[in-house]
């Protein structure tokens, strides 16, 4: 995707000392971290509930209040087509599945990424991890 126009900012001392630090750590420019926390936070402020977690190069959203991410509930979803029948399921209150499904609605591609990684082949997984054990496997 293109990228804006660039403009400048000012960050306060103790903002831009705890954005360098980021910057140095993940090894990514000033620009880069503040790109990546503005749309953390966008994301939240768009939908109250939603978190990120992860590393630096897989922040990932999830449902606060449930052990789910996003990804992980609408998959779920699909198989149950019931906020109700998933929510008596897995113990879950209807608002967590509703607000899920209410950010898969606004990023659809991020939440489909993050599924179609989840279902690698086993061929491919055990290519790039060859110590994968699987439930069942004698070689």
């Amino acid at each position: 995707m293109p990228k804006s126009a660039p403009f400048s900012m000012r960050l306060s001392p103790g903002f831009d000392a705890a954005v360098t630090e980021e910057a140095r750590r993940t090894k990514r420019s000033k620009g880069a971290v503040v790109e990546a926390l503005a749309e953390e936070a966008m994301h939240m402020r768009l939908f109250p509930g939603i978190a990120f977690k992860g590393t630096d190069w897989d922040r990932r959203p999830w449902v606060i209040g449930t052990g789910f991410d996003v990804w992980q509930m609408i998959d779920t979803y699909r198989d149950f087509d019931s906020v109700e029948r998933m929510a008596a399921s897995f113990s879950l209150e209807a608002r967590h599945i509703e607000l899920a499904l209410a950010y898969y609605e606004r990023f659809p591609r991020e939440i489909d990424e993050a599924i179609m990684s989840n279902r690698r082949p086993l061929s491919e997984l055990r290519a790039e991890y060859p110590f994968i054990a699987v439930r069942g496997d004698d070689a």
